[in-house]
């Protein structure tokens, strides 16, 4: 670990500065810095075998910026007393009626998708491995079988969306008897 502490000292100031000046702001920069400190003491030993500790440093507080960067890109601070709209999710509990009607019309390979996949939820991959087809069969069979779906609840349930591509009113069929 002497190696790591000594590579630490010679390039901590050169990775904060680097940091700082992508993020602009220093108590970001001295997070990350920690961030990248900790995953070279994770490395152990490992670190003292690395050709270039500068490099691997660079490269690791470039992988947390961009992490963060992500992380930070996904999220959308939202107001606490944002309305729900229930129009939208009455809308669409009450088009799950229509769901069962709308499998039986479907073929049986179409219906065997949905029902495991989607309603059941096993992964794409477990289907595949019962019906012993590729994955990437597999993948295709339930994207066709969801799209075939969508167009027959669109047609026999007359379903309508708003102006924002949402479901806003269908008519519904009862379930066969």
């Amino acid at each position: 670990m002497k190696c790591l502490i000594h590579a630490w000292h010679h390039h901590e100031g050169e990775l904060r500065r680097w940091l700082v000046s992508r993020l602009g702001n220093p108590a970001d920069a001295e997070d990350l810095l920690q961030d990248v400190f900790e995953k070279a003491m994770l490395q152990g030993e490992k670190f003292c075998s690395l050709e270039n500790a500068r490099a691997w440093l660079f490269r690791v507080a470039r992988n947390t910026l961009i992490d963060r960067y992500r992380v930070q890109r996904d999220q959308v601070e939202l107001p606490d007393d944002l309305p729900l709209d229930e129009a939208e999710s009455e809308a669409v509990e009450e088009l799950s009626e229509c769901l069962p009607r709308v499998l039986s019309e479907l073929s049986a390979d179409d219906r065997e998708a949905i029902t495991l996949c989607d309603l059941n939820g096993i992964s794409q991959q477990r289907f595949a491995d019962l019906k012993g087809i590729s994955l990437p069969a597999a993948k295709s069979r339930i994207q066709r079988a969801r799209r075939r779906l969508r167009q027959t609840l669109e047609t026999n349930c007359q379903v309508r969306r708003d102006q924002a591509g949402k479901v806003c009113c269908f008519v519904p069929r009862p379930p066969v008897k």
